[in-house]
């Protein structure tokens, strides 16, 4: 039966081949016609399966483990939207205005916040302090943090406000500050402070610039349009927030024509020395040298306050108040009432109050017999017999005694005798770095010439 099939079949085939060589537009049409007709032509073949009641039929049984299952609570929490929203404080924040300010709208948290002693004590009116809080979709508060560096140690604050189950708690933490460096540089067209300003550098590292070179240039009288710098300095950070500028690590600044570089170095810690702190980053003391390994820290600094405007200089001049041709023992510089004064040198405060024209006066003593004197202050912030140290608050700038205007009156005597205050310091000696950590020295020098070239190639004002 099945050979009678087959023969059939290729009987067909044969037919059909011969047929469409002498008529393909019949041929055509006929599989078009079948092609139409397959619905047919499928339940002929169909027709030709086994029936489905003939078939075995078998049971599987199965154990299926169902998935979790998540209460309505619980389900809406997971999938709830959290909104992130950073700030920084102002003195006149109140609960309300800070929250607001941040996009959260609490009343629980504001009514907190007013009552919290944490919260009173850290976070209202004071300035400055970076915020950030984590909100509900519908903008309630569910945690806040505060962070801060209050002292030069190399850690910061983090105060917490966080919701709980029964109601906000608050805490305060110390934790270590991590440091990045930054590469800057900056051209004089008026002022540092404007070239800083220009270039987005803190007014702290501007300051610290100024103190590094100041036994090179004076930064009163001695700045040029088109002077230049560059710097490398630190960004101290808490959770990954920039808190604050740490100290300058290197720097290059270029004096009408002449350039000056200076990087810090401090000599590695020696067996049996005190432990080192924990932080990652400590303000513990170094100092500036060149790249040549002589110290930049000077006995004696160029001047008693970090910027103001020498008025009258080591020379003959018309007194304004005896009315007479009289030589000037000191120099003058004008600063508003209340500016810091320093201390030039490390020394014994000699005297310490009233005297005569100087109206309050401060009297340091230092080696070799020499005596600074800090005339006209508002305020005396030292005491007769203390020990201070360079760069150590006296006082501050006032009109005191004979004086016409707000100034501070600045004099060096050795042995006795008045010396011109702005020579003193460039004449002082300096201290190089000790043979011991020449090795070590050579080497940081080695990567400071690096980041200096680095940081002149940059545009002039910029940072990064």
């Amino acid at each position: 039966m099945i050979s009678r099939l087959k023969q059939a079949a290729q009987d067909t085939l044969a037919f059909a081949a011969s047929h469409l060589q002498h008529h393909p537009r019949q041929v055509t049409f006929a599989l078009a016609a079948l092609m139409l007709g397959g619905a047919g032509a499928t339940f002929a073949v169909a027709s030709l399966a086994p029936d489905a009641a003939d078939l075995p039929v078998r049971t599987v049984v199965e154990n299926v483990q169902p998935l979790p299952f998540l209460a309505p609570d619980d389900a809406v929490q997971a999938q709830a939207m959290r909104l992130y929203r950073s700030d920084v404080t102002r003195t006149a924040d109140t609960a309300e205005s800070l929250l607001k300010r941040l996009g959260v709208y609490d009343p629980q948290a504001a009514a907190f916040f007013r009552a919290d002693t944490v919260v009173q004590q850290t976070l209202m009116g004071r300035a400055g302090r970076n915020v950030t809080v984590e909100a509900s979709e519908g903008n309630t508060l569910l945690k806040l943090s505060a962070r801060w560096s209050p002292e030069d140690d190399g850690m910061f604050k983090r105060m917490t406000v966080e919701k709980t189950a029964t109601g906000f708690a608050s805490r305060i933490e110390t934790l270590p500050m991590t440091a990045s460096s930054r590469l800057a540089s900056g051209t004089i067209r008026s002022s540092l402070f404007a070239a800083t300003d220009d270039a987005r550098i803190p007014d702290t590292i501007a300051m610290q610039l100024a103190e590094i070179f100041s036994g090179d240039i004076d930064f009163h009288r001695a700045l040029r349009k088109d002077d230049r710098f560059s710097v490398t300095y630190e960004t101290l950070e808490g959770d990954g927030e920039p808190l604050r500028a740490g100290r300058v690590l290197s720097a290059e600044f270029v004096n009408a024509g002449k350039s000056y570089q200076a990087m810090w170095f401090q000599e590695p810690v020696t067996t049996g020395s005190a432990a080192a702190s924990t932080a990652s980053h400590t303000l513990t003391k170094g100092g500036y040298y060149t790249l040549a390994g002589e110290s930049l820290r000077r006995a004696f600094l160029t001047s008693p306050m970090e910027f103001s405007r020498v008025t009258s200089g080591f020379k003959m001049r018309f007194h304004p108040i005896l009315q007479t041709w009289r030589a000037h023992l000191g120099v003058d510089y004008a600063a508003p009432t209340g500016t810091a004064v320093r201390s030039v040198g490390d020394g014994v405060v000699e005297f310490a109050g009233v005297q005569n024209g100087f109206g309050n006066v401060v009297m340091v003593k230092h080696r070799n017999n020499n005596v600074t004197v800090y005339a006209h202050l508002s305020r005396i912030n030292v005491r007769g017999g203390q020990s201070i140290s360079q760069g150590q608050n006296v006082g501050a700038v006032g009109q005191t005694g004979w004086a016409t205007g707000p100034h501070l009156h600045f004099e060096f005597r050795v042995n006795g005798a008045h010396r011109d205050p702005l020579t003193i310091a460039k004449q002082s000696e300096s201290v190089p770095v000790a043979a011991s950590a020449r090795a070590a020295f050579n080497q940081a020098a080695d990567q400071v010439r690096v980041q200096l070239l680095a940081a002149a190639q940059m545009l002039p004002g910029s940072a990064q």
